[in-house]
């Protein structure tokens, strides 16, 4: 058998291209994987930019098949959990980094790391959502957790036009809250206002470095972007608001204090996606599956194909790519 799937190198230098790749070869450097999916669906997230262009050491194993997200069809398994003809979601745990990823027709993967599919759903929607919708989804279930409800007020979501983002503000509209949306994009504001913001903020209001406590104005946030920004969000925070802290766009730096934590009693949550457990997996792939609004996910998506991807590696580093890239591999 042989398919096709995107290879990363680094002998003599990095490289990426699309490749023939042989089932012997994918058994051979995915050897821990105990259940073979034909990938439908996967998709492109900031990780896989920076796995796609080497712009930071992502990668851990070469060579490497990248893709953190995937969705398809199992056809080889010695797992009862996952029998052949299942519908599968992986998104994580490594995979694309140490272990051959999903931007391939066919990918071996251990059946710890899947999840099935819901029953509302299939392949292509749920990569359309990937590893950044369901991300959203955690960290609104980790404000809700801690007591966040829509009669507290505004929601900030920051990187609003990025794939987190974009699906932060579908879900926290639809589940009736107020979101004030910031991205540098102001070409991207009638799309942010589709998907469910009330208001758009550029975002050189909280680039800008402040004080450690200014005029309270969120009930929560949910924050993509890191350092500045996120110390900003912070001390913009009401008293007893929470921050959903789940990406560093902007930098892994928090040039913050601890007075918001300790006058305001602001909270600050670190969301992860990729180590998860599937018990957490399955509560937020279940909640997208009945709450994510369908028309906003077709707003948020632009396919392509394997071809494409390497180029679209450098768009989404760049902040070129508003929403969510599919990529299509049946094709």
């Amino acid at each position: 058998m042989e398919f096709r799937g995107i290879v990363l190198e680094n002998q003599p230098d990095f490289s990426a291209s699309v490749q023939s790749i042989s089932r012997a070869r994918l058994d051979e450097h995915a050897a821990a994987g105990n259940v073979l999916v034909h990938i439908a669906y996967s998709t492109i997230n900031y990780k896989d930019g920076l796995a796609l262009t080497n712009k930071s050491p992502v990668v851990r194993k070469w060579p490497m098949v990248p893709g953190i997200d995937g969705a398809g069809v199992v056809e080889e398994s010695d797992d009862p959990m996952f029998p052949v003809g299942s519908s599968v979601i992986l998104n994580g745990f490594g995979v694309g980094e140490t272990h051959w990823g999903c931007l391939a027709a066919y990918a071996r993967l251990k059946a710890e790391w899947l999840i099935p599919m819901p029953a509302q759903m299939d392949a292509r929607t749920a990569m359309i959502i990937g590893t950044a919708g369901y991300t959203a989804m955690l960290c609104l279930q980790a404000l809700e957790q801690q007591g966040l409800r829509p009669e507290h007020g505004e929601v900030l979501v920051t990187g609003a036009a990025g794939g987190v983002g974009s699906v932060a503000v579908s879900l926290l509209a639809s589940h009736g809250y107020r979101v004030v949306a910031s991205t540098g994009r102001a070409s991207t504001a009638d799309y942010l206002k589709q998907l469910g913001a009330s208001e758009i903020l550029d975002r050189s209001v909280l680039a800008a470095p402040g004080k450690a406590l200014q005029k309270e104005r969120w009930a929560a946030v949910i924050d993509t972007v890191g350092s500045t920004s996120l110390a900003n969000a912070i001390a913009q925070c009401r008293y007893g608001a929470s921050v959903a802290a789940c990406g560093l766009a902007a930098g892994m730096d928090l040039p913050t204090t601890v007075a918001p934590f300790i006058l305001r009693n602001v909270r600050l949550l670190g969301v992860d996606s990729v180590m998860a457990s599937r018990a957490l997996r399955e509560k937020a792939w279940d909640a997208l599956s009945h709450t994510l609004n369908r028309e906003h996910l077709s707003a948020m998506c632009t396919e392509i194909g394997l071809d494409d991807c390497i180029a679209a590696g450098a768009s989404i580093l760049a902040g070129e790519i508003r929403g969510r890239l599919l990529v299509n591999l049946r094709h």
